[in-house]
């Protein structure tokens, strides 16, 4: 199935800018400029299943559904839309992952309170050049739109670099910077679906009333734009309600072995000391017995779960993957406090989780 990663060479191949021969093109229709809206938490299946909130986003057609990158959360998805790499090819491989044995947090590049980007330099973690830089180069005129609080973020740094930066703050400003962006690639990126998604829950009331709007604001998007302009909408990963946890700062049997515990609660990455990952594995799986799945690092690359791995990344290849099921998290009470009390959670490899679409207007 067609991935993130084929999203923006497509929307570069429809407005004529050729970066590669395509592997799996994706059937987008011939344009001027291009626009991609990313709505953080727009999962296949929670769009269907709220179309009546959304009804002009429900009569998109729909180019997918696409199959983010594992694990199914923000940083791995974001780095695989902006290199147009899987994730075993960029190496970001989790929210939490270690890089040169610093678990590293993707989202705010920092290890507790410590910031890393002078430490870790986002450009040399991820090294790759960008979908971004490479259009740039071709003569492409290239703008992101996003919380300006993102701007010199490690995030944007790794996967998302070589493009004019366009900081913003609500619906107002992201919707006037897209329609004043000059003509070229567009991406946009809103984050408060997936935000009201972990504090209420995906489908809870709130949860709603923000699809409502952001149903009306591509709706008005698609009217304002100038001719001649693809607008694209899609999601990096989906969601779920969870009702069980495990936690993994409390649980002796989690704790056994003294794993270092990154990844996040639908998707932990375990990175074991010298000789004890049989046992941590025997272990966790029979904590969480049917609530998981939990797989050696060899089967990890053998299965391809990161896509094929890099050599220079190898390393950061965990030792162990647990991929939740059901609706069970692993939690860390301790090292995680307000992550480990949110209902709504992903990065696991359910469809719920890692499906999402690629909406064009129709006609």
């Amino acid at each position: 199935m067609t991935g993130l990663d084929a999203v923006l060479p497509a929307l570069l191949r429809a407005i004529g800018h050729d970066l590669d021969p395509p592997t799996d093109p994706l059937p987008l229709p011939e344009a001027r400029s291009a626009v991609l809206l990313l709505v953080d938490g727009l999962g296949r299946e929670l769009l269907d299943a709220h179309a009546a909130d959304a009804p002009f986003l429900a009569a998109m057609r729909d180019a997918g559904p696409l199959q983010v990158g594992f694990p199914s959360s923000t940083p791995i998805s974001v780095t695989s839309l902006g290199t147009g790499l899987p994730p075993g090819a960029h190496g970001t491989l989790g929210v939490r992952f270690r890089v040169d044995d610093v678990l590293l947090d993707a989202l705010t590049w920092t290890e507790g309170t410590t910031d890393l980007r002078e430490r870790l330099v986002p450009e040399r973690v991820q090294s790759h050049p960008t979908v971004f830089e490479r259009a740039t180069a071709a003569g492409v005129a290239c703008t992101v739109v996003s919380d300006r609080a993102f701007r010199e973020s490690g995030l944007t740094r790794s996967g998302l670099r070589g493009a004019t930066y366009r900081g913003v703050g609500s619906f107002g400003d992201l919707a006037a910077e897209i329609l004043g962006a000059p003509p070229g690639l567009v991406y946009a990126y809103h984050a408060d679906l997936d935000q009201l998604g972990h504090l209420h829950g995906p489908g809870s009331l709130a949860w709603r009333w923000q699809l409502r709007a952001i149903d009306h604001l591509v709706a008005r998007l698609a009217e304002d734009l100038p001719p001649g302009t693809l607008l694209a909408v899609t999601g990096d990963h989906g969601m779920v309600a969870v009702d069980r946890r495990h936690d993994a700062d409390t649980h002796p049997d989690l704790l056994a072995g003294d794993p270092l515990v990154g990844g996040d609660p639908r998707a932990r990455l375990l990175y074991t000391r010298p000789g004890t990952a049989d046992d941590v594995r025997a272990a966790w799986t029979a904590v969480l017995g049917e609530d998981a799945l939990v797989v050696g690092k060899e089967q990890v690359l053998d299965d391809g779960w990161f896509g094929p791995v890099d050599e220079a990344v190898r390393d950061r290849v965990p030792d162990l993957v647990v991929a939740m099921r059901g609706t069970a998290a692993v939690v860390r009470t301790e090292g995680e406090p307000v992550l480990a009390r949110l209902p709504g959670q992903h990065g696991s490899t359910t469809d719920a989780e890692r499906l999402v679409p690629l909406l064009t207007p129709v006609g």
